[in-house]
């Protein structure tokens, strides 16, 4: 039986959406340190709804906030326990993702999914194992997970811009071309930005590119175009 996520939610600024962006927040976070980014992104995106969920877990190192499974290297959890609760999860954030699209009657293919560290981890395992494929993925700070078996388990291929700042102490750097070879390899569109003199968060130059990439996979840059 899945978990229920708890969840902050910013309805659209026009009052209509015709889209949606769930943030997935990172260890020991909530749903409400990435619902904050919806503040700006809306200007922009004027009929975008914006979803956050909590993990499901308490974290064990922060009791205020939450995990979606546990980290061995920080933690000291086993790694079968590691495994096992990110198997529970993405079943957990599949039956949400599920709840919240139906909720707001936004299709998978109006739907990204914004990552943050083990939040990016979450989408970038979930997304390309799921069908209707959804409008893309942003993965600031992460790392692909098992990337070893994506090939074999891939069912849909939405686009994937991945973020990371190059003085990244908590997740390396190098995270970002492993995870991208993997999904390139697994016939993924992907894009790529670092963040210069970043450390483990979102600098505003990310926050820019996402939101490049974001209208770009809605359709919203070709929309004002075709206004013109």
């Amino acid at each position: 039986m899945t978990r229920t996520l708890e969840f902050g939610r910013r309805a659209a600024a026009s009052g209509q959406a015709d889209s949606l962006v769930v943030f997935l927040h990172g260890y020991g976070a909530d749903g409400n340190d990435l619902l904050g980014l919806s503040e700006p992104l809306s200007e922009h995106l004027p009929d975008t709804a914006f979803a956050a969920p909590d993990a499901p877990e308490r974290s064990t190192m922060n009791p205020m906030g939450y995990q979606w499974f546990p980290i061995p290297w920080i933690d000291g959890s086993a790694e079968e326990e590691a495994a096992e609760g990110m198997v529970r999860a993405a079943d957990d954030l599949n039956a949400f993702l599920d709840h919240v699209m139906a909720a707001e009657g936004i299709p998978a293919e109006r739907t990204v999914l914004v990552g943050f560290s083990q939040g990016t981890m979450m989408a970038l395992h979930v997304a390309p194992r799921r069908d209707p494929a959804f409008a893309g993925v942003v993965g600031f700070s992460g790392r692909l997970l098992e990337p070893e078996l994506l090939a074999d388990e891939i069912v849909s291929r939405p686009p994937v811009i991945l973020i990371h700042g190059d003085q990244d102490d908590v997740v390396p750097p190098q995270s970002l071309p492993q995870a991208a070879e993997a999904l390139q390899a697994a016939g993924v569109d992907v894009y790529a930005h670092v963040m210069r003199g970043t450390a483990h968060g979102i600098a505003p130059d990310g926050l820019s590119v996402a939101l490049a990439f974001i209208r770009q996979v809605l359709g919203l840059d070709e929309a004002e175009g075709d206004g013109d």
